[in-house]
C-alpha cells in the first residue's frame, strides 16, 4: 500500500524542521510506503528553499505555486496529484500530529472511505477561537448540512475512490469539509487532543476566518438568502405596524404626528436592510459570475519529483514539471 501524505505550506519556515522530523520517525515506524506532497502556497519566506533541501528524498514531492490561492486550493492541489492507494491531508504546524497517521491507515484498512481527525480538546486555543469555533459548527449543522461533523478540520485520510469521487469537484469557492460531507461515503472518526503550534504564528487571522465561515455558509446553501428574506418580512410587518400605530394616534386620539425623530429611524431601517439585501444578492451572483468563468483552481508555477505522466487536470495550470536532478533555471 502506498500511502500519500498532502501537507500545505504557507510561511512555514520556523516550522518546517519540526515537521520534517516528526514525520521521518512516524513514517519510519510504519510498514507501508510512502510519499509526501509539500504545497507551497506562495510563501515568502525561506519555506520552498527548506522544502527543495528536504525534497533530494525522491519521495518528498513539492508544488510551488505562482502566488498564494489560499490554503483549500493548495490541498486541492496535493489532491490532484497523489498517487497513493490512502491519501491524508494534514497540516505543518503540528497541531495535527503525525502519530495518529498509523491509527487512521488502521481505520483505513478496516474498509472506511474516510476517516476524519475529531478534535477531542482545543486547550492550546483561546477561549474566543473556541467559542467562535463551537458557533460555526452549530450554525453549519444546524442550517446547512447535519452531516458536517463537529471538530473535524482538513485532516483526514481518504481512500483512492474516496479521491477520485472529491476530484470531480471543481468549483472555484471551495469548503472542502462540506465536499466529503456532501458525499456521505463511510467515515470513521479518530479523536485527538489539539496541541499548540509547534513555531510561528497563525495564517489565519480574524478577517480570513471570517471570510473562510462566510464561504463555507454561501458555497453549500442559500441559508443568507432566506435569511434576508425573513427579515424583511419581520421590518415589513414592524413598519405596517407602526403605520396602523400612527393612523390611531391621528384619528383616534386626534393628536398631531409627532416625533420626525422616529421617521428618521426608520427609513435609515428599511434602507439598511434594503442594502444588507442587495449585498447578500449580489454576493450571490458574483460567486456565479466567478465560477462561470472557469478560471484555473490555481497555477503551478514549479514541480519537484512530479511524474511527467500525471494525467490531466481540470482547470489548472501546471507550468514546468521537472524531476529535482535537472538545472534550477
Amino acid at each position: 500500500m502506498l500511502l500519500s501524505l498532502i501537507i500545505p505550506i504557507y510561511n512555514e519556515e520556523e516550522a518546517l524542521p519540526f515537521l520534517l522530523a516528526a514525520l521521518a520517525k512516524v513514517l519510519a515506524e510504519m510498514t507501508c510506503q510512502h510519499e509526501i506532497i509539500f504545497v507551497n502556497d506562495g510563501s515568502r519566506d525561506r519555506s520552498l528553499e527548506l522544502l527543495l533541501k528536504a525534497a533530494q528524498d525522491p519521495r518528498i514531492r513539492v508544488l510551488s505555486f505562482s502566488r498564494n490561492f489560499g490554503h483549500q486550493a493548495a490541498i486541492t492541489a496535493g489532491l490532484d496529484f497523489a498517487s497513493g492507494d490512502a491519501i491524508a491531508v494534514m497540516d505543518a504546524d503540528l497541531q495535527d500530529p503525525p502519530e495518529i497517521l498509523k491509527v487512521m491507515v488502521a481505520r483505513y484498512e478496516e474498509g472506511y472511505d474516510v476517516v476524519s481527525a475529531q478534535r477531542s480538546g482545543r486547550k492550546s486555543d483561546t477561549l474566543f477561537k473556541r467559542c467562535s469555533a463551537a458557533g460555526f459548527y452549530w450554525v453549519m449543522r444546524t442550517m446547512v448540512d447535519q452531516r458536517l461533523v463537529p471538530e473535524v478540520g482538513d485532516f483526514r485520510l481518504f481512500s483512492r475512490p474516496a479521491l477520485l469521487a472529491i476530484r470531480a469537484f471543481r468549483e472555484q469557492h471551495r469548503f472542502m469539509r462540506g465536499l466529503v460531507a456532501w458525499l456521505g461515503l463511510k467515515e470513521a472518526i479518530v479523536p485527538f487532543e489539539r496541541k499548540s503550534r509547534v513555531a510561528g504564528s497563525t495564517k489565519y487571522s480574524l478577517m480570513q476566518m471570517l471570510k473562510f465561515s462566510w464561504t463555507a455558509m454561501s458555497s453549500f446553501s442559500a441559508l443568507p438568502l432566506r435569511v434576508s428574506m425573513i427579515s424583511g418580512i419581520v421590518v415589513a410587518l414592524a413598519g405596517f405596524g407602526y403605520l396602523f400605530y400612527t393612523l390611531y394616534v391621528v384619528y383616534i386620539r386626534g393628536d398631531a404626528v409627532r416625533g420626525w425623530a422616529s421617521v428618521v429611524v426608520l427609513q435609515c431601517l428599511f434602507s439598511g436592510m434594503i442594502l444588507f439585501v442587495l449585498g447578500l444578492v449580489g454576493d450571490y451572483v458574483a460567486k456565479v459570475f466567478e465560477e462561470s468563468k472557469m478560471r484555473p483552481l490555481y497555477v503551478v508555477d514549479r514541480t519537484y519529483n512530479i511524474a511527467d505522466d500525471s494525467h490531466p487536470i481540470a482547470r489548472a495550470v501546471v507550468l514546468h514539471r521537472r524531476a529535482l536532478s535537472e538545472p534550477r533555471p
